[in-house]
Formats: structure tokens, C-alpha cells, sequence
């Protein structure tokens, strides 16, 4: 009957092979990178790690985003470009602090980038701000959107930016405010719409000095300066708000610290926690491994940065670390905390 000889001919037919997986021959001691990002996606069961890209990594010079992948969080590929800034942007410097986040179906990359030659009104600033870029796929290629124009306003000299939606489903751009610019750098939100672009002024949620254990820099002029980094905001398992911040203390000490919104919302008040991770150590951001356990990613050192994986518990109240992953991020001196 023609059914069996259709049969016998799809029997016949070779199977195709299951593509093989993309080598990962990369531990993080040999992966440069600073203000990591880690995207777990679930779909393909395969973390992507987001830096600033290294030629050295990628043979490639132009100033954008690189990304490595991993299944285990300890073996990884090699990277690969998921944006370049177009030549004639007005920037021509940065891409730090990369951030890519799921929004209305899409993947939006947030990232740094700033031009020394472009001067703002306050003598010794210039142009510094957070980017958007959008991509169908979380491996890029992404592309820029309004020309590169900064989501806050360009007259302020920002960083790090970050995607924060609130319980009633409205996006913010939180950031840090430069201590050039403003000596005592402040962590701002700026309200977004639906296509995450600016609707509002910036709002202050606090001043990096509120930290007890942050410590300002003299400065030649008499003043001092606080340094804030890196703000990532997480929501714990009864409903508090906390936000992941860096700067120095008193040893000159890069710091991964924590506050908490007493009101649950982003409008706080803010209160500053006993911080998670010091020994120079910061630009940390959580995310959930495969199984569901907690895990913190960040930065050691600030120069010739590597990373650092952390488990953390989530305590209702705030997070804690409990232990440095050290057979996964290769450290042979691993710190716990404080």
C-alpha cells in the first residue's frame, strides 16, 4: 500500500544531526569584563553574559557590546558583538554598563557611552548618558534608537541606567548622577512611556553620602566627592524593594551595597543596608539560575575587572550573601562578604 512505501522511505532517510553546541572554552579567570549582565533564558536553557567589548576577545576594535554564553555558568563560549555604535553618533566613548531587558515582546539594550570633547555648561563636564537600542533576539544584532540620544536628559551627565517597571506596570529609567557634575552623585528615576522614552522630570532617591559606610574623596577645591555606580533594583518574595548600588569607603575600597524602600515603591524613603560584598568588589545584579536558586553577579577587581558569582538568599526583608561560587568563577581567595 502507498502508505508503507512512504514509510519505508522516511526510514530510510538519514537524520538530520542535533547542531552541535558552540564550544565554551572560557573560564571567568581568562574573561575580562566590568558591570556584568547576566540574562538567563530559559527558552534555550542559556545564560548570556553582557560587557563592554574587549578587541582582544573579539578582534574586533569598533566601540560596542559583547556577549558570552554558558549552559552551566561555568564553561563559556567566546564572545561575540551584539552592537556597535554607528560612526557619527555623537558619542565616541563608554559603552559601559550594559543591560539588556525583555519589554512588550522586544529586547532592549541599555548602555553608557560619553564624548570628553562634548562640554557641558559646568566647566570640567561633558556628555554622558544611557542609550537604547532594541533587537528581536537576545543575541542581537540590536539597533540604535533615536539616534543615540541619551534617555535622560543630555545636560546631565549620567550612567548605568536601568529598566525598573513598578507594581502598577510603568517603566522607569533609574541612574546614577555623576559625582562630576553633581560632586555628591545622587541615584535619580526618570518616568518612561510605553516606547521608553523620557515622560517626566528626574526624581532624586537618594545621595551616595545617606551610605554610612561610603566615604567622600578630597578634592583639591576643599569639597569632597561620592562616587554612585550601578544601581539594579530587585523585589524580594514579600514584596520589598532593594536596590543594588556601588561606590568607595574610607579604605578606597570599591563596594557592592544595598538599600531598601521603606514604602515598597520607588519613591521610598531609602534606607542604606550594611553592605553585601566589599574587598573592592561591585556593579553586582541578581538574577535566577535554571533550578531557581538566587545568584549575584559583580566585579573584582575595578581594574583588570573579572567576575564573581555569589548564591544569595532571598530573607523577605533584604538578600544575603551565603557563599562565594568559587568553582564556578575560579576565585582562589574567595570572599563571603564584608
Amino acid at each position: 500500500m502507498m502508505w508503507r512505501a512512504v514509510l519505508a522511505l522516511t526510514l530510510a532517510l538519514p537524520v538530520a544531526a542535533a547542531p552541535a553546541p558552540a564550544p565554551a572554552p572560557l573560564t571567568m579567570p581568562a574573561m575580562p569584563l566590568h558591570d556584568p549582565w547576566i540574562v538567563a533564558d530559559t527558552a534555550t536553557r542559556t545564560y548570556w553574559l553582557f560587557t563592554t567589548n574587549q578587541a582582544e576577545m573579539t578582534g574586533d576594535r569598533r566601540l560596542g557590546i559583547m556577549a558570552y554564553t554558558s549552559h552551566d555558568l561555568q564553561h563559556w563560549t567566546r564572545p561575540t558583538i551584539v552592537f556597535t555604535l554607528p560612526e557619527g553618533t555623537w558619542a565616541n566613548d563608554g559603552a559601559w554598563a550594559p543591560e539588556v531587558h525583555r519589554w512588550r515582546g522586544r529586547w532592549y539594550l541599555f548602555a553608557t557611552f560619553h564624548n570628553e570633547s562634548a562640554g557641558l555648561a559646568k566647566p570640567g563636564t561633558h556628555r554622558r548618558g544611557t542609550v537604547l537600542a532594541v533587537a528581536d533576539r537576545l543575541g542581537g544584532p540590536f539597533t540604535l534608537l533615536r539616534d543615540g540620544d541619551p534617555i535622560a536628559p543630555k545636560e546631565l551627565m549620567t550612567l548605568d541606567g536601568t529598566l525598573h517597571v513598578d507594581r502598577a506596570g510603568k517603566p522607569w529609567l533609574v541612574y546614577a548622577h555623576e559625582w562630576v557634575q553633581a560632586r555628591d552623585g545622587t541615584i535619580e528615576a526618570l518616568p518612561l512611556d510605553a516606547t521608553l522614552k523620557a515622560a517626566g522630570k528626574p526624581r532624586l532617591l537618594f545621595r551616595a553620602s545617606e551610605a554610612p559606610w561610603a566615604s567622600g574623596r578630597p578634592q583639591q577645591e576643599g569639597d569632597k566627592i561620592y562616587v554612585t555606580d550601578g544601581p539594579e533594583l530587585f523585589r524580594t518574595r514579600t514584596g520589598r524593594l532593594l536596590m543594588l548600588w556601588s561606590s568607595y569607603d574610607d579604605r578606597g575600597s570599591y563596594v557592592q551595597g544595598v538599600a531598601r524602600s521603606r514604602s515598597g515603591d520607588l519613591a521610598g524613603p531609602w534606607e542604606q543596608l550594611p553592605p553585601l560584598v566589599r574587598a573592592d568588589s561591585g556593579h553586582g545584579m541578581i538574577f535566577r539560575r535554571f533550578d531557581g536558586g538566587l545568584m549575584m553577579v559583580l566585579h573584582r577587581p575595578f581594574h583588570n575587572a573579572r567576575g564573581k558569582l555569589y548564591e544569595m538568599r532571598d530573607t523577605g526583608d533584604s538578600v544575603a550573601v551565603v557563599r562565594e561560587a568559587s568553582e564556578l568563577d575560579g576565585e582562589t581567595h574567595p570572599t563571603h562578604g564584608g
